[in-house]
Formats: C-alpha cells, sequence, structure tokens
C-alpha cells in the first residue's frame, strides 16, 4: 500500500487495520529482554480494540502471568458507530453470554477485563476475561474511556491512523507510557515532532523498513498492491512506513550508529550508483546545514548542523546525536532565507522545504531532521 492509498484510506475513515499476533509478539518481546519487569504490576489498557478478534487482547491475555501483569483492559467499539462494519456480524463469544442484548451489541462498546482466575484452573489466560457493555459506545474520547486511560500504566493499541494526532494527545495529557503503531511519516507532524526532538517519545525497536501486513474488514475495497486472502476468505493489505512510536526504553536506541568519512562515503556512492547522492554534504541554500540523503552516509568527520531523512530515526541514538529542529516548520531558527515570488514562481513549495542548488535551480528535498553530533 502506497502513501497515496494510506491518505486515501485516511480520508475516507477506512483505517480499521488489525495487526498481526507475530508483529506484537516481536516488538513486546523487545521490552523485556531490555527490562525484564516492564509489565510486571502494571494495568495495561488496550483501547481501540475489537477484544474477540484482537491480536492485542489474545497476546496480552495469553501472556499475563509471564508478563506479571496486575490488570488488563481492553475496550471496543460500537457497531453501528463503525465506517464499516468488520466485526460485526456479533460474535458467537457475545451472542452465547448471558448478559448478550441484541440492542446493546450495535450500540454500545465492550469492556473485556482480566485480572483474576475466574475459571478456577490455576492460571489466569484468555479463558478468564470478563466483559460487558460499556455506558456508551467505547470511543476513546468519551469521559469513560479517559477514566480507564487515567486508571492504567501502558497504553497500547494499533489506533485509527485518520485520528492519529487526536490518539496521541489523548495519551501525552495522561502522561501515560504507551506503545503504538502509526505512520513514519507522523514525525513530522507538529503535535508530536516536539517529543521527538525532546527525547520523550521515539520509534520502537522491531520495525525498521519495509511493510507489515495487516487484516481489514471483509468490506474493504482492495484497491491496493501487496494484498490477499487467506484460506477462510479473511483480507490482507502491506502497508509501507508504519513504525511503532513508544515512551518505552529499549536497548536499540542506545547503540551508536558506525559513521563513516566524506571521502569513504562518496567511494561507497559511487559503488551503489545511487544518484541521490549527487546531493550528498552539499549546503543547503535556505538552512545553515549539509544534506545527507542517507542515514549510512552521515560522516565522521563534520561536525555541523546535518539534515538526514525522518527514516534516520530508525538508528537514532540520543547519547551520540542531537536532534535540533525539522525542516517542515516556518517558525525555523535555522532557516537562512525566504524565498519570494520573485526569487521562484513556487516559491510558497520552496519556503516549506530545505533547498539545494543545482546547476543553477533549486532543488527542494522532502521533510529532514536538523541534527548534529554530540561532542
Amino acid at each position: 500500500m502506497q502513501n497515496k492509498d494510506l491518505a486515501n484510506a485516511r480520508n475516507a475513515k477506512k483505517d480499521e487495520f488489525y495487526t498481526q499476533f507475530y508483529d506484537i509478539e516481536r516488538e513486546v518481546e523487545c521490552y523485556l529482554d531490555y527490562n525484564p519487569d516492564v509489565f510486571r504490576d502494571k494495568s495495561v489498557l488496550l483501547p481501540c480494540d475489537d477484544p474477540e478478534w484482537s491480536n492485542f487482547t489474545r497476546y496480552f491475555a495469553e501472556n499475563f502471568e509471564r508478563l506479571g501483569l496486575r490488570r488488563l483492559v481492553s475496550t471496543s467499539y460500537a457497531i453501528e458507530s463503525k465506517q464499516y462494519k468488520v466485526s460485526l456480524q456479533t460474535s458467537l463469544f457475545e451472542e452465547t453470554s448471558p448478559q448478550y442484548d441484541a440492542d446493546k451489541s450495535k450500540t454500545h462498546g465492550k469492556i473485556f477485563i482480566l485480572d483474576s482466575d475466574s475459571t478456577g484452573d490455576g492460571h489466569i489466560d484468555l479463558d478468564d476475561l470478563k466483559w460487558q457493555y460499556l455506558e456508551g459506545d467505547g470511543d476513546f474520547r468519551s469521559e469513560e474511556v479517559k477514566r480507564l486511560r487515567d486508571e492504567a500504566d501502558i497504553i497500547i493499541t494499533n489506533p485509527p491512523f485518520s485520528l492519529f494526532r487526536e490518539f496521541f494527545g489523548w495519551i501525552m495529557e495522561a502522561q501515560k507510557q504507551f506503545l503504538i503503531i502509526g505512520n513514519m511519516n507522523a514525525v513530522t507532524y507538529k503535535e508530536i515532532f516536539p517529543y521527538i526532538k525532546e527525547n520523550r517519545v521515539w520509534y520502537g525497536e522491531s520495525i525498521h523498513s519495509g511493510d507489515r501486513e495487516f487484516a481489514i474488514p471483509d468490506e474493504y475495497p482492495i484497491e491496493a498492491s501487496g494484498w490477499r486472502v487467506d484460506d477462510d476468505g479473511r483480507k490482507y493489505i502491506r502497508v509501507k512506513g508504519v513504525r511503532w512510536y513508544t515512551n518505552l526504553e529499549h536497548g536499540r536506541r542506545h547503540k551508536p550508529m558506525k559513521l563513516m568519512t566524506m571521502q569513504e562515503n562518496v567511494k561507497y556512492s559511487k559503488h551503489k550508483g545511487n544518484d541521490k547522492w549527487r546531493f550528498a554534504y552539499l549546503h543547503y541554500d535556505n538552512y545553515n546545514a549539509i544534506e545527507v540523503p542517507f542515514s549510512d552516509a552521515i560522516p565522521s568527520d563534520y561536525d555541523g548542523v546535518m539534515g538526514v531523512p525522518i527514516s534516520w530515526l530508525d538508528f537514532y541514538c540520543p547519547e551520540q546525536f542531537e536532534i535540533l529542529w525539522i525542516t517542515q516548520r516556518n517558525d525555523d531558527p535555522y532557516k537562512m532565507k525566504k524565498y519570494t515570488k520573485a526569487d521562484y514562481a513556487n516559491a510558497n513549495d520552496l519556503n516549506a522545504r530545505s533547498v539545494i542548488i543545482v546547476d543553477g535551480n533549486p532543488q527542494p528535498m522532502y521533510p529532514r531532521i536538523l541534527i548534529r553530533k554530540r561532542i
């Protein structure tokens, strides 16, 4: 799925993407490797979820005792509040429960709680989940779900990407620890970048490049490449540019990058034969910084400000580099000039970017994070 398809899905509110169990397991295990007690005696909230179908609920319920959780809470959104009725069809799990209410199942969200051995088998696991209807539709912005947020220690989910900014702010308002999935370009948002800059939020451990596969509702039209239907008729689609966002510590982000000298990088670039390298180390026309087109092109023998692609955050080590700014901001203290229509017809576009002059013509670059090595 290309960025264009993501934008179309966001605009159409087609944003119910269901995370694979493997991707959740792989990411969470990274935090356990760094700190085995990261979840011990913690209450975890999984909002924006469909507990009967969610791999988030399944993973944390199946691993409740191993993680040492105190409480697991998972909430769902009401069927009639959904743009697409992925999960509904009411599940057999709900219909066979004593508290089943045909009317409420459409208009009310549900809450699942796991905190004790309700089956009496000596273990706390998926079979011990208890559920009831919420008072409202389960929207994370409701006062009901806000109360659950305030009671939780850690919030983990794959929020609707059409509401990613708002959901991120919802978490930060409560100053909670979290682990959520979003598009990597979200780092450029004015609501999010300051937290990245201040080293209060960072990318997760397990996704560095490529794409990830998500289950999608049966009703979603499949218009992008990289889709499939499994033997049970369930639709899946591959999405590029996704990342975990978190403020939970993991070991990789404290490992310094290997750097090369400018001369070594230039030799390497000729071997790779990538045309972007012709911009490498040129000084921006409108920023007091040089262009570094690839994360592995950061030079060891340059101590000034550098502009790097946002994918560099996959390798960011706060002990090695300082994040200064991002080139998409008008109030940028590192910007040296502002273009006018008298300079270039596309002055407005150029003013929103970092600019390289190539053969006398301005070349606007994609958003760049301005960084500097810590001396």
